[in-house]
């Protein structure tokens, strides 16, 4: 009886464990996927405004 008992408690403990893993990961995936989205604003923004200057420089000729 005591042998079952430990292995029940193992596994608790190892699906604790893997839970915690899992939402640590899945938080460290939203905060990446946030950067991610912020860094894609930035670009855009500097592709429109490249693509401002390159039409002053045409219109300008």
């Amino acid at each position: 009886m005591q042998n079952n008992q430990f292995q029940y408690g193992s596994l608790v403990a190892n699906s604790r464990i893997s839970f915690y893993k899992k939402e640590r990961s899945f938080k460290a995936k939203i905060n990446l996927i946030g950067y991610m989205h912020g860094i894609n604003r930035i670009s855009l923004l500097v592709f429109i405004i490249c693509l401002i200057i390159l039409a002053f420089k045409l219109l300008r000729k």
